[in-house]
């Protein structure tokens, strides 16, 4: 397989919030300074596992603006954009680009259990934000969406928009579609991603993945992982992730978005773990057991800040 643009690990950044819900502005500054000495290739905001979807517009331009000015180029921001408007997702496409985002993420137009655009409208809307922000786009192909988005469908956005040129997996089979997405789509597919938080890294590698986008918790102890792979050491590559695969797992099928905040709280990386209602945060029993498997991988963010 010809090398790939774009590879690595691409985390996202949680939300902190404040212990009455508010944003912590503070404690956003220092999540992102802790992902560069995390040594991530990329960082994206605003996601789900930023809990975009509780997050007030004014928030969200609040944050963009913070992020970017922050990390001031030290490593890229992806931006995620997704909206079922498509007007809405030019607006924040432009506002993104202005402010030097590198990167949008978008999920295919979707409300609720029962909104979805059809195919052609669904190009059309990856084409007006590609238009609108100039910059690349990576697909998130994700269950939560709901939308099954088609082999043919993903090759049809990387070879006719010049702007979409990455694609996070995140749905059952991953390895099996990004196998069959690389030969439907070819040189177009610029940076074909995991997901999930890395719970099914070597598969997906080895379907010819090059990167993945994770959870703040643990990108540094996953990174050598991706960089042994991509080098085509795969024993070194599966005995990295063996280590750590425990807490992915945990952390993936237990905790969701609300591990890296407990995690990062806990490192004296942010002041609170707070997550918004109708989130509610961890039992403490899982949040125990989290922190003790993470005690053992030792993650950055588990000491950061001490």
């Amino acid at each position: 397989m010809a090398a790939k643009p774009y590879s690595g690990i691409w985390p996202v950044a949680p939300t902190p919030f404040n212990d009455d819900g508010s944003l912590d502005l503070e404690g956003m500054r220092r999540v992102l300074d802790c992902m560069v000495d995390q040594g991530v290739d990329g960082v994206c905001i605003l996601a789900n596992f930023s809990e975009q979807f509780l997050l007030s517009d004014d928030e969200r331009a609040t944050l963009t603006r913070l992020c970017l000015e922050h990390m001031a180029g030290r490593v890229p921001i992806i931006v995620t954009a997704s909206h079922f408007a498509t007007a809405v997702v030019q607006a924040r496409a432009r506002e993104a680009a202005a402010m030097g985002a590198a990167m949008l993420m978008l999920m295919p137009p979707y409300h609720g259990a029962g909104l979805r655009a059809d195919e052609d409208a669904t190009f059309e809307h990856f084409a007006a934000a590609g238009a609108a922000g100039g910059i690349p786009i990576m697909v998130q192909d994700a269950p939560l969406s709901g939308v099954q988005m088609s082999v043919a469908l993903l090759a049809r956005l990387a070879r006719e928009i010049e702007q979409v040129k990455l694609f996070k997996i995140e749905t059952p089979q991953a390895a099996a579609k990004i196998r069959a997405l690389l030969v439907a789509g070819g040189d177009a597919i610029e940076g074909p991603f995991d997901g999930e938080e890395a719970i099914t890294l070597m598969a997906d590698m080895d379907a010819g993945a090059t990167g993945s986008m994770t959870s703040a918790t643990l990108p540094d102890l996953i990174r050598p992982a991706i960089a042994a792979h991509l080098a085509g050491d795969r024993a070194t590559a599966r005995a990295i992730y063996k280590d750590v695969l425990p807490l992915i797992n945990f952390e993936n099928r237990q905790c969701g978005w609300r591990a890296s905040k407990v995690v990062m709280q806990e490192g004296g990386v942010i002041k609170s773990d707070h997550v918004r209602h109708p989130t509610r945060p961890l039992h403490a029993d899982t949040r125990r057991e989290l922190l003790e498997l993470a005690q053992a991988a030792n993650p950055l963010a588990l000491r950061w800040g001490r």
